[in-house]
């Protein structure tokens, strides 16, 4: 598993939903659109973060749904030049990431760029609907954070590794639930 944390300071944390994520989507999603250009077809708040009502890490989560990765890959400059770091696949291949810090170096937002109909962008969106559409499930999956944080002792990969079954089979569901709403 990749830590996309890597070489920033951080606490392992989650915090109660913030009404002001979905602002900040919407504050750094006009950047990027402006960054991309017509290499952007959409730009989804994907995550925690999207999720009304749960505890989440502090980090604005975000699928990009581009018309080729040559062309983002042409839009290094105009992502740099917001903060972002361009991370390449970063262990997915068929990906691009990015990463943005604050000042202090913590990590505030990350893109996660795929190329248009990616399976990936659908299982993320899925994943998200499915859990703003359920929220006992929802409810849930942030115990389960919230519990990890609690037993993990600061451990990245075993809060990662604690949350991918429950992730998998929710995703599984999403898509299926997903597919019967189309």
């Amino acid at each position: 598993m990749f830590n996309l944390l890597t070489t920033m300071p951080f606490i392992l944390t989650v915090e109660p939903h913030r009404d002001s994520w979905s602002r900040d989507f919407e504050v750094e999603s006009a950047k990027i659109r402006g960054a991309l250009g017509s290499a952007l077809n959409a730009l989804h708040h994907i995550g925690s973060t999207a999720i009304p009502g749960i505890y989440a890490k502090p980090i604005i989560d975000m699928i990009a749904d581009v018309s080729s990765l040559e062309a983002v890959d042409q839009r290094l400059h105009a992502m740099q030049a917001l903060g972002y770091e361009s991370m390449g696949e970063y262990g997915i291949p068929g990906r691009r990431y990015f990463r943005k810090n604050d000042s202090s170096g913590m990590r505030t937002h990350q893109i996660h760029a795929f190329v248009h109909q990616s399976p990936h962008i659908e299982r993320d969106l899925a994943f998200r609907d499915y859990l703003r559409a359920h929220p006992d499930t929802a409810q849930a999956y942030s115990e389960l954070k919230r519990k990890l944080v609690q037993t993990c002792n600061g451990d990245f990969e075993a809060y990662m590794d604690g949350k991918e079954s429950f992730i998998k089979d929710v995703k599984r569901e999403a898509v299926d639930w997903a597919a019967k709403r189309d």
